[in-house]
């Protein structure tokens, strides 16, 4: 065979091998000692470094963001307070549909006289569309029943007028509307200013348009009551009542300086105008938040050919108005946590 060209291992001696062996296991049972304290040491250092770090010194603590809070903005109720001026009533069906394009919505409404008219139709569920074709195909004389000579206190009954609400509603009374209604009448005894809320609609707004001398006065469970308009022109401290937030006013009178009184009609109605000139005045500085005046200088009170031209005069009036109304609302509305 021939020889290996590595070298031969030299054979382990097997004299003294124990001795050799004892010597080994010495060596190493010390240096896994040594070991094991140096692991020992070494992670009670690393535990140390670890504590150490994770604490703080109160003058060091990390600064941690609180969690964002929801805001939410404060629920507000809009009134809407329709004023009385007979024909020129046919505006607020303008101003309504001004508010209805700009998304500004309504949570109670309340009428006087004519407004209470609008106001009951309104709060019933029609919109200023549906409100506005009804005036427009409405018959004038449906609403008009002379009373019978020197039997009556007034040239028109209104049984008519009640009749026609009553049966466009379907008979429903002021506490079923869809929002809350309220018609203003005056007590013809006391003088005093009644809100109904409740009851049948069509009495109720008959009542808040009975002008004196126009139309009889309107028995409600034993008292009499006449024209709304003349302790509220313009009901703004009623819609507050209901409990409004914020009210938006329509005032449809005209100025006394520039109103016809061509008739006698005309002269009764400037006549109510003068009078509740200062009632006006007060209600709506104090109560209403934003006041609409249509312009509708030229039309007459008692001219219901001019419904059109009066629902045209609202429904710019409400335009213009609209931006101050939304930004009204908003400062109103605020965000509160």
């Amino acid at each position: 065979m021939k020889p290996s060209s590595k070298p031969a291992l030299p054979p382990v001696p097997q004299s003294g091998s124990e001795s050799v062996s004892g010597s080994s296991s010495a060596a190493s049972a010390s240096f896994s000692l040594r070991r094991r304290h140096f692991s020992l040491a070494a992670a009670s250092g690393v535990l140390a470094a670890c504590t150490s770090a994770g604490t703080q010194s109160p003058d060091n603590k990390p600064q941690v963001a609180p969690p964002p809070v929801a805001r939410t903005q404060r629920p507000i109720r809009v009134g809407l307070a329709l004023g009385g001026g007979a024909a020129r009533g046919f505006a607020h069906i303008g101003v309504i549909k001004a508010l209805e394009a700009r998304n500004i919505q309504v949570d109670l409404v309340t009428g006087t006289s004519a407004g209470s008219v609008v106001a009951a139709l309104y709060a019933s569920g029609m919109n200023g569309f549906a409100l506005n074709k009804l005036a427009l195909t409405m018959d004038e004389a449906s609403i008009s029943d002379w009373a019978m000579p020197f039997r009556t206190r007034g040239i028109l009954q209104g049984v008519a007028l009640q009749n026609f609400l009553n049966t466009t509603l379907h008979d429903r009374p002021i506490e079923k509307m869809n929002k809350p209604l309220g018609v203003v009448s005056t007590d013809l005894q006391t003088g005093q200013p009644i809100l109904f809320q409740r009851g049948n609609t069509g009495i109720a707004v008959r009542a808040s348009c009975s002008i004196p001398s126009i139309f009889e006065p309107v028995k409600i469970a034993g008292h009499e009551y006449v024209d709304g308009g003349l302790v509220s022109p313009v009901p703004a401290s009623f819609a507050k009542k209901m409990g409004a937030d914020f009210v938006i006013a329509v005032d449809i009178s005209s100025r006394p300086e520039s109103a016809s009184t061509l008739s006698q009609f005309d002269v009764l109605m400037q006549t109510f105008t003068i009078m509740g000139q200062s009632i006006k005045t007060y209600e709506l500085d104090k109560y209403a938040d934003v006041v609409i005046r249509p312009s509708l200088s030229a039309m007459s009170s008692s001219d219901f050919t001019q419904r059109n031209a009066a629902i045209l005069a609202g429904e710019e009036a409400g335009a213009r108005a609209a931006a101050e109304i939304e930004r009204k609302l908003a400062a109103a509305r605020g965000a509160v946590v």
